[in-house]
């Protein structure tokens, strides 16, 4: 039994972990899936490598060092909660995922390493689970934010310049595997993107009966 990995991506501030806290919430009483489902995020909390990573943002670590600090974290999301909950039948939503690390990480070191985006993203394909549907959270960087602004503590990687080239990568990534991706209007209401979202879930889980 096989079950399925759901993820969400986006820049900061676009909605995704708000709409991760929405499902969440409303599991109980509509499941998204039979079989049961997982709600997990990228870096990871409380792990070692998940803490790793949040230190390294906040000290500035060198960006091919956060890379694989990035790397080591998402390893072990895999072989600690997306292979057993995916090996039992389970459907995994993920806050993030690889798709971020060659967004994000493709962009920090776009001045460092020639074609960084694909020299991040083959770094993970021999080895990574590649999700069966990803919700890409789009946004105007500038909006964004704005909304970082609001909620308090910023990252590093909270800046205009900055995200708009994140965003391109995002972009990059749905245009090439336009079967995978499901692109939202993150400045839509909560609900609209919701509906959206359960839809898509269902039809992905439907197609195996």
């Amino acid at each position: 039994m096989t079950g399925k990995l759901v993820t969400f991506e986006g820049i900061d501030g676009s909605g995704k972990s708000t709409m991760l806290a929405r499902l969440q919430s409303g599991n109980e009483t509509n499941p998204l899936s039979p079989a049961g489902t997982v709600f997990t995020r990228e870096p990871t909390k409380g792990t070692l490598t998940g803490e790793a990573v949040y230190a390294a943002i906040g000290n500035n670590v060198d960006p091919l060092a956060e890379l694989f600090l990035f790397l080591a974290d998402h390893a072990a999301h895999i072989s600690k909660t997306v292979r057993p909950a995916t090996e039992s039948g389970k459907l995994v939503i993920s806050d993030r995922y690889s798709d971020s690390r060659c967004a994000y990480q493709g962009a920090t070191l776009q001045d460092t390493i020639t074609d960084a985006f694909y020299f991040v993203r083959r770094l993970h394909e021999p080895w990574t689970i590649k999700p069966n549907l990803t919700f890409l959270f789009n946004i105007p960087p500038a909006v964004s934010c704005e909304r970082c602004k609001d909620r308090g503590a910023q990252t590093k990687f909270e800046r205009v310049d900055f995200l708009n080239a994140v965003m391109a990568n995002f972009k990059i990534l749905a245009k090439e595997e336009p079967e995978r991706f499901v692109i939202l209007d993150a400045e839509a209401a909560p609900e609209v993107n919701e509906t959206i979202i359960r839809e898509k879930i269902r039809e992905l889980l439907n197609k195996d009966e």
